[in-house]
């Protein structure tokens, strides 16, 4: 699972190893709101995590800065991909004079990024030991690839050395990728953090604990850490000498942040501080007590605090602090596992459960009371100003409708039989929802409107709490019957959401479990289409397909407010790159 726009980046190092280009006096004190799962591109999937990953690690693509529309550039390499055939060959050639990080797995030896690097990588991805969330940007696709996963997964090993037909180290800085038919969407994958260069011998020689230990080419590496608590990165003194040029047209709001960055060796702040608070109202203190230089998401329960109107309060606004309003590509909604034996299911009586567990719920209610009217009702899984969405869309089955949640439960034998005020099942079993969410405070607000909303109709819902990352990993395993969770834009198309329901995605992303054969015929059927009028009415198909089995109850999508300390310079937030601190600078003249 992610919002903005990140950066055109040009290096012009050579084999010497630069002097570093960050002012090491200069510190950025951020924070994330859960604890980070781990900095092993290929395992992790969360949001906080993959921030960090993806200023220690390089992809070999990347999103502009400043350039709007958003654009993607080269990150490792010479120039943008060539396409062959159509769009069913890619060739990708590296930069020379990119180097790891120093580690003693590489035995006192600097160590150059290669082709052979960025095809292992994406064999991890292949690998069933890793248990990457991430296969999905590739499985299917690779000519060879999908053979040698299935391979793996009957032996109980992956052949590391065993040549993959589709994927080829054409010589040291040469990669070409030949794919079983075109996709036009391909090169959005080598943008995504998560495809970034990893050396090998580093995987080996820290096994299972190398997501604890990074080494990557990119901008920062990691330095004080104390997990699930603090993580600090310090700059690459051996980073390539890289200034940022926008590669496309910057819009005038912006032009003052591209005047300032010209020439600029990137990155410039010598350390970044990560503090993990989980907590709003921590969250909220720190950055009121000038402890944070950003606060990247204000939290919802604190929202009057800082705005009205949605604009910065007089007396805020008034200490110097800036307000960035960012509509970043997103959608929550809270899904039912599909093979939960009280809300799976897709017979008709288990549809119509959820349907009217989804009809029971005021989602109005819960933006406005909840979230401070910062966000807005989604009617499909694409967000708004995602290839793919369809403005004209109509869909009515998830409004709020009490009444008719009501009359469909009693239509289908949910009834209650012993006069608790709670429904029995069909089968006059007794039946309860279980919801799993967040141990905080806001998660527990929610928790609240939804046991209100199921009284209301009669069914009897209970809750359980855990960490966020144990939460997801129970996702994948199919333990949680029925949790609200969201994502973020990867990739500025409609494919990056509907990929959490396709059927061969069960274990990864598909937290729902989803699988329908219908769905999945029309997401293929996508997938080779370029973006046209009939590609987006596929979407239309598989959205009203959601609609109809019920497997997520659409949530919203959320308006993202993010405040800057008076000190802070360069920051423009990303609709799809979350992670853009390589480019703040801070101004030493301005009081801390």
């Amino acid at each position: 699972m992610h919002w903005a726009l990140a950066a055109t980046i040009f290096a012009l190092g050579s084999f010497a190893a630069p002097t570093v280009a960050a002012d090491l006096a200069k510190t950025l004190r951020v924070a994330i709101s859960s604890a980070e799962m781990s900095f092993d591109p290929q395992f992790s999937a969360d949001a906080a995590s993959d921030g960090i990953i993806d200023h220690i690690y390089d992809s070999m693509l990347d999103y502009d800065y400043l350039a709007r529309p958003v654009k993607l550039v080269p990150r490792t390499l010479v120039a943008m991909p060539t396409v062959e055939d159509g769009g069913a060959t890619y060739v990708f050639k590296l930069k020379q004079g990119i180097f790891f990080t120093p580690d003693p797995s590489f035995k006192g030896m600097p160590r150059e990024l290669t082709a052979g690097d960025q095809a292992y990588a994406l064999k991890r991805l292949l690998d069933p030991a890793v248990k990457s969330p991430w296969l999905w940007l590739i499985a299917g696709k690779i000519i060879g690839a999908d053979e040698l996963h299935a391979k793996a997964r009957k032996t109980g090993n992956f052949d590391y050395d065993a040549p993959i037909p589709g994927l080829e180290v054409l010589d040291r800085y040469t990669l070409r990728i030949r794919l079983k038919q075109p996709d036009l969407r391909f090169l959005y994958v080598f943008a995504v953090p998560n495809t970034a260069a990893v050396a090998r011998e580093v995987v080996e020689a820290y096994g299972l604990d190398f997501g604890a230990h990074p080494v990557g080419t990119g901008p920062y590496m990691l330095g004080e850490y104390r997990r699930s608590a603090k993580i600090v990165l310090e700059a690459n003194p051996g980073f390539r000498e890289t200034t940022y040029v926008p590669a496309g047209p910057v819009p005038p709001e912006v032009m003052p942040i591209a005047a300032a960055l010209k020439g600029k060796k990137l990155p410039l702040v010598g350390r970044i501080q990560i503090t993990v608070i989980e907590e709003g109202q921590a969250l909220w203190l720190a950055f009121a007590n000038r402890e944070l230089d950003l606060l990247e998401r204000l939290p919802p329960d604190f929202v009057e605090q800082a705005l009205a109107d949605g604009k910065l309060r007089p007396d805020v606004a008034a200490k110097g602090i800036r307000h960035e309003v960012v509509l970043r590509p997103n959608t929550r909604w809270t899904y039912f596992n599909m093979e939960d034996p009280v809300v799976g299911g897709y017979t008709p009586e288990k549809i119509a459960l959820r349907r009217a567990i989804g009809m029971g719920y005021d989602v109005n209610e819960y933006i406005r009371v909840i979230l401070k009217g910062r966000a807005v009702p989604a009617t499909s899984p694409i967000p708004p100003d995602i290839v793919g969405y369809d403005p004209g869309l109509k869909t009515t089955a998830q409004l709020y409708d009490p009444a008719a949640a009501r009359a469909l439960l009693d239509r289908f034998g949910y009834k209650d039989r012993d006069g608790d005020g709670y429904r029995e099942a069909p089968d006059g079993k007794p039946l309860v929802l279980e919801r799993w969410s967040l141990p905080t405070s806001l998660a527990r607000q929610e928790d609240e409107q939804w046991k209100k909303n199921m009284d209301a109709i009669g069914l009897k819902i209970m809750f359980k709490r855990d960490a966020l990352q144990e939460l997801r990993k129970m996702a994948r395993q199919g333990k949680i019957p029925m949790r609200t969770d969201g994502w973020n834009a990867d990739y500025p198309d409609a494919e990056n959401f509907m990929q959490l329901l396709y059927g061969p995605n069960v274990g990864q992303e598909n937290h729902a479990r989803f699988s329908l054969p219908e769905f999945d015929k029309f997401y293929d059927a996508a997938r080779r289409l370029p973006d046209s009028p009939e590609r987006t009415k596929l979407f239309n198909r598989m959205t009203e397909l959601v609609v109809a089995y019920a497997p997520w109850r659409l949530m919203e999508h959320r308006i993202e407010d993010q405040l800057l300390q008076p000190w802070i310079r360069n920051y423009k937030p990303h609709p799809v790159r979350s992670a853009i601190w390589r480019y703040v600078d801070i101004d030493p003249t301005q009081s801390r």
